[in-house]
């Protein structure tokens, strides 16, 4: 750990999008960070160099977090990078393969959605967490999972995606109440319409949707909007708080009549 960090985080799903840029906004907030992503992401090496760039320690660990016989291997990495963790940022999930009727979903494509988004966060945060409380508390420590919108905005036509994001609110809850004992504080971070590749595909709608007052702040969330909401949660500002979810959405989910 470097001179005045506040501390070690890993960041799933960093190689780009909201994941690069909630690991750039805790670098800009004192944090040395573990970036992941799959082995294939050439990307992550350029999220290395961009904190770096920051003045902060960084360490790019490739693994996939749907493959759970390889998370002790993982999470080794990631712990021995610094000498642990006091951050963990569940963000790495996918979308689905094709928009498409809930009628139609297939199996397999519930499976690959249920592994990524929902079985590898739950079971890499069991062993973070294991390990945590098995560490002296130095720092501030928090659990931070990336959600969306969609646990509470029902989209037919990516039904699983739904389900599986729905599991990650319930999941922060459940480790919410088990850790705050130690002292690890955990929140939800519900990011709304936000521009990345993964949102790309429906642009036009979308921009014909903000054109028509469908959220009070009738523009697209910017990747940095959802990485200040992290680093904010993470650095220790509200201790008092866990089990909280924070909707970085443009009031997109206020009730109106």
């Amino acid at each position: 750990m470097s001179e005045a960090s506040k501390g070690n985080a890993l960041v799933t799903g960093a190689g780009r999008g909201i994941g690069r840029a909630i690991a750039l906004a805790l670098a800009e907030g004192g944090f040395d960070l573990v970036v992941n992503d799959l082995a294939r992401s050439a990307e992550l090496d350029e999220t290395v160099a961009m904190i770096r760039d920051k003045g902060r320690e960084a360490v790019a660990v490739r693994a996939d977090i749907a493959d759970i016989d390889g998370h002790a291997a993982f999470l080794d990495a990631a712990w021995n990078a610094f000498g642990g963790l006091h951050c963990l940022v569940n963000n790495a999930g996918i979308s689905v393969a094709k928009r498409d009727d809930i009628l139609t979903v297939t199996p397999e494509s519930f499976d690959r959605l249920m592994n990524v988004n929902l079985r590898g966060p739950f079971f890499l945060t069991q062993a973070v967490a294991q390990r945590m409380l098995e560490a002296p508390q130095d720092r501030f420590r928090s659990i931070i999972t990336v959600s969306s919108i969609n646990v509470g905005f029902v989209a037919v036509d990516r039904a699983e995606y739904c389900i599986s994001k729905t599991g990650l609110a319930m999941m922060s809850r459940l480790y919410a109440v088990r850790l705050a004992s130690a002292g690890i504080n955990c929140y939800e971070v519900q990011p709304g319409v936000i521009r990345t590749d993964m949102t790309a595909v429906v642009r036009e709608r979308y921009d014909r949707l903000f054109e028509s007052g469908v959220a009070p702040i009738a523009r697209w969330g910017e990747t940095d909007d959802v990485g200040n909401a992290v680093a904010m949660l993470a650095s220790g500002a509200l201790p008092y708080t866990t089990g909280e979810t924070l909707r970085v959405d443009g009031g997109l989910a206020i009730r109106r009549l």
